[in-house]
Order: structure tokens, then C-alpha cells, then sequence
């Protein structure tokens, strides 16, 4: 059945998926464990009617008028009593009723693993951390074995489920991508992808993964009592890593787990058939996580540094770079360069953004402490190397992913802006959402350049229900369309334009409030959609509609990450003529980052970055001249 489900998912586009969740408002913290899992809601399924007209609502600013008159038809067909929609509505009640969440596996598989576009760029998302100034690769292995001692704290909490439980409006939100994002792969198949998570069995493991000059190592974090290694001790086994691994003719075993799914996951079955590659394989797999220490990147100037940064995030440069230094299925990858450049891609199955985000801010304030000054040390082995057989078919399947590794890298534009007029302080003090107005800010710039304005997908959390994932918040809206014309026309009065501007504002947050309690209607209808395919039968009409296309081909995609840390996160677009926008407001400044594809001719990722600056000059010139600051 599933692999009937797989077929006809990747056949009907069921879309690339949402990379990140947007950070929930207003978040308080408790200390607890997993206890309070049992007690979450379910999700809800929307009543039937009311998606579909929301549904008809959302498209109103995105087709023509004869298009929409089309898609009314089958919509009301599609709600015919004793129709097709209510047969599938009742099916979708009863999978909720058998279930604990009724859309989470079906999300996994057709958001995730059977996907067959490589993971790197297309649905694994960056974070790049604010540069580090290593004077020596001392720095770099200090650093690093700070870091790993940091994700082992936090990881220690997961252990003794004391992580503390989030909080959304005073309900709690559910945890468990948290015990996902650690000791979890990717698995590649031919034709669909399993996930593996290796931390649950009796003997859970007790190794990370460390790669430097494209040679993998084990490296035993814990001592034989238990204990996680001290800083100093991980430092010491980091150097022996990189003094057994100064040759660079090895071949770049890692760089074959950056290709597109079908050709990987052919090598992986080749690769594995020899019992040293296997488990070799088995032991990176089976890893906490990994670190990845890379070779400096080519110097550029300042004002591009980021951008390249968060390329290498994204991709690691290319295979005459950083690219064969990953094992891009799995789960967390953290980065240190030589030059200071640093961060983490993540693979994107398990979690969204916020439990990789509360990990990064942990590690980070972990890595501020002033150390221990420690007892001598025992000596410790010698990591262990892991050995590849690399036969010449092998060797053949290594060259061929490079050749496509590079094109995409070529095919990846990414700007990295750094918003340093006014930040969510700012915003807050004129008593408007700070994710609204950025919101906005998008829908302006991209209506500023294409006269136009598109399908436009924001990440939503429905973590408030148990095994909760994402949802997405639709911003443009006929208030937001009715904005950004008004915004540029020197008929209109400033107090009419903020006027629309509130409207947009308010009409998005409803949208939000509404996705996050689980009753827009994206989920539903790919629920509506799925349960057709179940059915084995037809897909009714409304999935074949034109309009149902157009409202599935995101142009802008986008996603707020709030974090603590001044970090920045970036994916890569969801359709071809499209953008990948992350931003991450601070108290004043913002950080940007847009993705573009070169093989576009209309798009442009540098000079949309330079109308969302210039939208939200415009917009707090706006704010200034119009509305009063709250005291």
C-alpha cells in the first residue's frame, strides 16, 4: 500500500516540505518530563465545509475570476450530499478516531521520504553561528570539543527527561521531535527513505561521529562509568582525529549522500554489499550526531561572508571544498571550519526548527561557562577509523556525485541580509506583530519586483497536539493584495495606507491563530487527498483544477526562526521560480536569508533582498508618520 501511497503522492506533487516551524509566541518553560505526552489533544479534522471555503477565500488573490467560477463548480460538487468529499471526510474522522495523529505519518512520507530530490539545498536547512576567531586550528579543536560537550549536556536532559516543556498560552506543547533529532539517520532506497532512530534499545549508543579531511572516525563520548568525557578529553581525542587524518587523497565517501535519493540509494545497496563498508556505514548511522571540521573556505569580503557561510551550511562548498566532509542523512550535523565559519544542516524528517533551534541556544550558553580546571586524565584509545573499500563502481557512483553536487552548488544563490535599522523591539513598541509586519514587508518586495503577488507558504507549528508537525500560514490575502497596491500609489494618504497595512496585519494573524490550532486547510486537504489515494479510487476533480496548481506552487517560501543566539538560518526554495526566506527578528536588527535558483532568468535572490530592505524602510516610514509609539 505504501508504496502505491509513494507513487501517486510524488505523481500529484504533494509538495517539498515545510523545512522549519515558526517559533511559537510568547513560549514559558517548566521543568518536566515526558509525562505530560499522554494528556495532549488529538488533532482535530476541520469540518468539511469550512475548508473549502477558506479554501475558495485563499484563492480569490492568486487566480482569475473564471478561474475561480470553475473551481466554485467543483468545490460544490466535491460537497454534494453523499458526495465524494463527505465519503473521504469520514474516512480521514475515522483514521483520527484508530490513531494518535491522523496526518503524521502520511506527512513523513509524502513531505519527506519519498521525496526524491536530494536532501542537501532541497529540504535540509542550514544555521550559520556568528564567526568565530580561531588564531590557530587549536581554536578550531577547543571550540568543537566545547561544542560537543554542550550538545552532551543537553542531551543529558532528553536522557533523564528533564527538558523542559514548552508552553503556548498556558497549554502544553508536545515534545517528541526532541527525542528524535539525537542517534537518528536517514536510510536511502531505491525508490522511498526509512528513518532510524538508534537511541531507544538496550544498548543505546555511546559514540559520535567526527569527519575531517574526508575521513570518518568514532569517537566514544562517554567513559566507561558513564560519564560524558570532559572538554579537555574531547580535545585531546579531536587532535589525534585530525593527526591521523592529514593525507587528503581518500576518497570522498560522504559526498555520495548528497545525491538525489534514486541514484543514492542504488550506490547505498552497492556500497553496503562489502561487510567493511557496511559497517562502517552502521557506525556513522548509529552516531549521536556528527561533526564535521572543514578545510578554511576561499576568502571573500566581509559584506558576502555570511552568504557564503550559510552556502557551506547548505551544501558545504562543493566537492573541491567541504562537500565529501558530511554524511548529509544524518539527523544533526555540526560544522566548524578552520577559518571560524561554523554551524549545522540538519536532515529534516524527524524535527522542525524550534527543537534544533532550543538545542543551538543551550549549546551556545553551555559553551560561555567558565571551565573546570580538571584532574590529570587517563589516557584514552585512540578513535577508531572507519575503513571503505572503494571498488571501481563505487569510485564511478563518488565521480558522478560530484559532477552533480557541483551543479547544484553553481545552481544555489544565496544572500544573507543583516537588517540593522530597527529589530522586533521597534516593532513591539508600535504594537504590531513583529511576524506580520516582516510578512508584509515579503508580499511588498516581491510585489515591488514582479507587479504581482503569489502563493506564499509560512511554517506553523501544531505542536499544541500530540505528534503535532506543521501547517502552513497562507499570507497572501485579499487585505494583503489590497496593501501593496495602495503602498506605492501617490493617490493614497499615508493614514489610508496604514489603515491597509492593519488590515493585513490582522488578517494574517487570524490566519496564524487559525493554522496553529489546527484548522487552516492545507493539512486538511493533503489529508482530503491522501485518504483518495488510500481509497485506491479517483481523485476528485478539485485536485486536478488548475487553481488547486496554482495554490500549491509557492513562489515565496518562507519561515520565522526565533532564536536567542544571533544565528541564521536558510533553505533552499520549494518550486524552481521560486524563494527560500528565513529570518530570525532580534531585539534590533533582523537577520535575512534568501535562496534563489541561477537557472531561473526571473529570479534574483540579491535584489529581492535589497526590496525587503527597502519595503521595510518604506513600511517604518510609515509607522512614523502615522502611528504613536506606545509609551
Amino acid at each position: 500500500m505504501l508504496s502505491v501511497l509513494a507513487r501517486a503522492a510524488s505523481r500529484l506533487g504533494v509538495g517539498v516540505p515545510s523545512h522549519l516551524v515558526r517559533p511559537v509566541v510568547g513560549l514559558q518553560l517548566s521543568i518536566r518530563s515526558t509525562a505530560h505526552q499522554e494528556g495532549l489533544p488529538k488533532l482535530p479534522v476541520p469540518p468539511l465545509k469550512q475548508t473549502c471555503e477558506r479554501y475558495l477565500a485563499m484563492l480569490e488573490p492568486l487566480v482569475t475570476e473564471e478561474e475561480l467560477e470553475h473551481t466554485r463548480a467543483l468545490v460544490a460538487e466535491f460537497l454534494r450530499c453523499g458526495g465524494v468529499g463527505e465519503r473521504l471526510q469520514r474516512g480521514l474522522e475515522r483514521r483520527a478516531r484508530k490513531t494518535e495523529n491522523w496526518l503524521s505519518e502520511w506527512w513523513m512520507q509524502s513531505a519527506y521520504l519519498d521525496s526524491r530530490m536530494p536532501v542537501a539545498v532541497y529540504t535540509s536547512p542550514g544555521v550559520v553561528l556568528p564567526q568565530m576567531h580561531f588564531q590557530d586550528r587549536q581554536g578550531q579543536m577547543r571550540f568543537a570539543a566545547k561544542l560537543i560537550a554542550g550538545v552532551l549536556d543537553f542531551k543529558q536532559m532528553i536522557d533523564n527527561e528533564t527538558l523542559p516543556v514548552e508552553y503556548l498560552g498556558g497549554k502544553p506543547l508536545c515534545m517528541d521531535q526532541y527525542y528524535q533529532v539525537l542517534t537518528s539517520c536517514r536510510i536511502p532506497g531505491p525508490k522511498k527513505d526509512t528513518m532510524v532512530n538508534y537511541g531507544t534499545g538496550k544498548m543505546p549508543s555511546t559514540h559520535i561521529t567526527v569527519v575531517h579531511n574526508f575521513q570518518f572516525f568514532v569517537l566514544d563520548v562517554y567513559n566507561s562509568d558513564g560519564t560524558p568525557l570532559t572538554v579537555d578529553q574531547i580535545y585531546m581525542q579531536l587532535e589525534k582525529i585530525w593527526n591521523s587524518s592529514l593525507q587528503t587523497n581518500k576518497e570522498p565517501i560522504g559526498i555520495l549522500t548528497s545525491n538525489h535519493r534514486n541514484t543514492w540509494g542504488k550506490a547505498y545497496n552497492n556500497l553496503i554489499k562489502d561487510k567493511t563498508n557496511k559497517e562502517s556505514v552502521r557506525a556513522i548511522q548509529k552516531s549521536i550526531f556528527l561533526v564535521c571540521l572543514d578545510a578554511p573556505m576561499p576568502r571573500v569580503s566581509e559584506d558576502i561572508y555570511y552568504s557564503k557561510v550559510a552556502a557551506q551550511m547548505l551544501h558545504g562548498g562543493g566537492s573541491r571544498w567541504n562537500s565529501g566532509n558530511r554524511w548529509f542523512d544524518k539527523t544533526l550535523q555540526f560544522i566548524v571550519g578552520e577559518d571560524g565559519s561554523c554551524g549545522l544542516t540538519y536532515e529534516h524528517a524527524p524535527a522542525e526548527g524550534p527543537p534544533i533551534v532550543f538545542l543551538v541556544d543551550h549549546v551556545v550558553e553551555y559553551m560561555k561557562r567558565t571551565e573546570m580546571v580538571r584532574a590529570p586524565m587517563i589516557p584514552l584509545p585512540m578513535p577508531q577509523k572507519l575503513r571503505f573499500n572503494i571498488t571501481p563502481e563505487i569510485k564511478k557512483d563518488i565521480e558522478k556525485a560530484k559532477q552533480n553536487l557541483n551543479i547544484m552548488v553553481h545552481d544555489l544563490d544565496v544572500r544573507v541580509l543583516n537588517f540593522s535599522h530597527y529589530g522586533r523591539k521597534c516593532l513591539k513598541s508600535f504594537k504590531t506583530s513583529p511576524d506580520a509586519f516582516i510578512q508584509m514587508a515579503l508580499q511588498l518586495a516581491y510585489y515591488r519586483m514582479y507587479k504581482m503577488c503569489c502563493p506564499t507558504y509560512e511554517s506553523a507549528s501544531l505542536r499544541m497536539f500530540k505528534l503535532g508537525r506543521t501547517e502552513a500560514i497562507r499570507t497572501t490575502s485579499t487585505e494583503s493584495v489590497k496593501f501593496v497596491q495602495a503602498m506605492d500609489d501617490q493617490s493614497k494618504q499615508n493614514s489610508e495606507k496604514m489603515a491597509l497595512l492593519e488590515n493585513a496585519v490582522k488578517a494574517h494573524r487570524t490566519y496564524t491563530h487559525t493554522a496553529i490550532h489546527g484548522q487552516a486547510i492545507d493539512r486538511h486537504l493533503l489529508g482530503l487527498k491522501m485518504q483518495g489515494i488510500e481509497d485506491l479510487t479517483s481523485l476528485p476533480e478539485i485536485f486536478m483544477d488548475t487553481s488547486y496548481a496554482v495554490a500549491m506552487h509557492f513562489n515565496l517560501f518562507t519561515s520565522q526562526v526565533g532564536s536567542k543566539t544571533d544565528c541564521v538560518m536558510c533553505i533552499g526554495p520549494m518550486v524552481p521560480d521560486g524563494y527560500g526566506v528565513c529570518y530570525n527578528p532580534m531585539d534590533d536588527h533582523i537577520n535575512f536569508a534568501v535562496t534563489a535558483f541561477n537557472s531561473c532568468e526571473d529570479t534574483n535572490a540579491t535584489k529581492l533582498s535589497r526590496c525587503l530592505e527597502d519595503a521595510l524602510l518604506d513600511m517604518n516610514s510609515l509607522l512614523e508618520q502615522t502611528a504613536k509609539p506606545a509609551e
